[in-house]
């Protein structure tokens, strides 16, 4: 399948569909400005109110949809200075206690001690505050099912470890196991860059990949370690996305180079030697001065995966985090905080290319970059909170 390669931009303000040729669709987005204040660097989704309708939930407060003007106090309301950082860098929405209603896990700073929220069901009051795991390290801890039937949870490092969380509700409460999937390495340290999950070699099992190469799950759930295949997808990656970029029916590998510094690339996924192999392609460069005429912007610390245009291939978002570590502490800590979204092309000499999207030139990302369908129209809308804010894109 090939998609026409329309390259019009999508604006942050109120805009319709612009049609492509071929019925594919581009999506404009409006943008909601729900704080101007720098509360945590991740947010999500959920439905907070079980009303059947998707909320949102950044640092202290959750938003209740369809509208999001109405705000709802989880823990005492404390903005940070954005020279300094949060106590709250990525947040997941889950049921932790049985009880049918989303709460909410918080990641502190890396390496800290995690916790999470319990949602009392009522407006008008706190939530209670409920220590989960130790160390938990990484830059981009993920929420996800890794051995099926399981159940979701973290994806993270601890104490030299690489591995994840699962838990069991007991006596009205989350009791977590840590899972190591890994040898012990000081590679994996509370501010390791780079986590992922996908089926790389085709067994219908999920691997987990880091900067470094990616382990294979094996067919004994008990195993460990798991069998490690090394390989340098990045120098310092963030969240590594895997999915089928080509069409060859092998999943590929899409990354951040060096989230403080500058490079995206996508992996082709081939055999070499009758092994699991990669190929580099650059969709934003490496070498920024290499290519002056290029797009590029620094600061890509956080990646989200989905169907933007409705055309059933898998797109990407992500963006510059503003002042990761300050105004002072990285390349280009004051250039406009972008948001852009990826669009897959594939070709019919089987290549693929990437055609980025500007969504915002004030906002980017934080930690964590959040996709979710908030307002009923089917397509994926966008969700960031940083040290500019927390803001909603919603697709028209």
């Amino acid at each position: 399948m090939k998609k026409t390669g329309c390259k019009f931009a999508g604006v942050a303000a109120i805009a319709m569909f612009i049609s492509c040729s071929g019925g594919v669709k581009e999506p404009g987005f409006k943008k909601i400005i729900l704080s101007d204040k720098f509360y945590a660097e991740g947010s999500t989704s959920g439905d907070f109110n079980r009303d059947g309708k998707p909320d949102v939930v950044a640092g202290p407060y959750w938003y209740a949809g369809p509208a999001f003007t109405e705000k709802h106090e989880i823990y005492p309301v404390e903005a940070f200075d954005p020279e300094e950082y949060s106590d709250n860098f990525i947040v997941f929405a889950a049921d932790l206690n049985g009880d049918g209603w989303d709460d909410v896990f918080v990641c502190p700073h890396p390496g800290t001690k995690s916790y999470w929220y319990e949602n009392p069901k009522v407006s008008g009051v706190h939530w209670t505050k409920h220590f989960a795991l130790d160390q938990f390290g990484n830059e981009s801890q993920q929420w996800t099912e890794i051995i099926k039937g399981q159940g979701a949870g973290p994806l993270y490092n601890m104490d030299g470890k690489l591995g994840y969380a699962t838990f069991a509700v007991i006596d009205g409460l989350p009791d977590w196991t840590f899972h190591q999937i890994s040898t012990e390495n000081e590679r994996y340290q509370r501010y390791t860059h780079g986590i992922g999950a996908g089926d790389l070699n085709s067994d219908g099992l999920t691997d987990i990949l880091e900067a470094a190469g990616w382990w294979e799950q094996p067919k004994e759930t008990d195993k460990t370690p798991w069998t490690f295949h090394p390989f340098q997808f990045a120098d310092a990656a963030s969240n590594m996305l895997v999915f089928d970029v080509d069409g060859d029916n092998r999943n590929d590998v899409v990354c951040a180079w060096h989230c403080h510094l500058y490079g995206l690339v996508w992996w082709k996924q081939i055999q070499k030697d009758g092994q699991i192999s990669f190929e580099k392609n650059e969709i934003l460069p490496i070498n920024p001065k290499e290519k002056p005429d290029a797009l590029s912007f620094s600061q890509m610390h956080a990646l989200a995966q989905a169907d933007f245009n409705g055309d059933g291939l898998t797109d990407f978002v992500t963006g510059k985090r503003f002042w990761a570590h300050g105004s002072k502490g990285d390349v280009e800590a004051n250039n406009p905080a972008v948001l852009y979204w990826f669009e897959l092309n594939r070709n019919s000499d089987g290549s693929a290319t990437f055609i980025p999207h500007k969504i915002d030139d004030n906002s980017g990302v934080g930690m964590q970059v959040s996709v979710a369908e908030l307002n009923g129209d089917k397509t994926p809308d966008i969700i960031v909170s940083n040290k500019k804010g927390t803001f909603l894109f919603l697709s028209e």
